[in-house]
């Protein structure tokens, strides 16, 4: 049995506030951190504040990932150093709970494309994953969302 379920949800597109950059898989963790702390300091200028958790979206670029990261926002945020507005769509996404090492979280992408396949949706775009516990928590949870419709 998998340690995985798809829940569909409906999503409202939500202005973001993000980094982008091409990041080798040992810099992943310093990235974020860095990005992280980034956004929070243009958002907190900017008299915004994050409506949800820190989220990250990955494509692979040879050795590399291309990653946009940073949180949903209030509003949209003026650029500001490397921070620029960004979005998270709305509508259909199936949505994978992944809970423990961030190292793993490629399995919750796994299920969650063979589940689309076998259960008739295709992907509307690249999906995006939203940390919901920090990495000091022993089993962080991670959720992955994949933007989705019927085929």
């Amino acid at each position: 049995m998998s340690p995985y379920q798809v829940e569909l949800v409906e999503l409202q597109s939500q202005p973001t506030a993000v980094v982008r950059g091409q990041v080798e898989p040992a810099e992943i963790q310093a990235f974020l951190g860095s990005v992280f702390a980034e956004v929070m300091q243009a958002l907190g200028d900017q008299h915004l504040a994050p409506a949800g958790p820190p989220f990250g979206r990955w494509q692979m670029a040879g050795a590399a990932f291309e990653v946009e990261a940073g949180f949903p926002t209030t509003g949209s945020v003026t650029p500001a150093g490397r921070v620029e507005a960004g979005e998270l769509p709305g509508g259909s996404a199936a949505s994978v709970l992944h809970r423990g090492d961030y190292g793993a979280v490629g399995a919750a992408y796994e299920f969650g494309a063979t589940w689309l396949e076998e259960n008739g949706y295709v992907p509307m775009g690249d999906p995006w994953e939203s940390y919901l516990d920090g990495p000091e928590v022993a089993e962080p949870r991670t959720l992955v969302r994949f933007p989705c419709k019927r085929a």
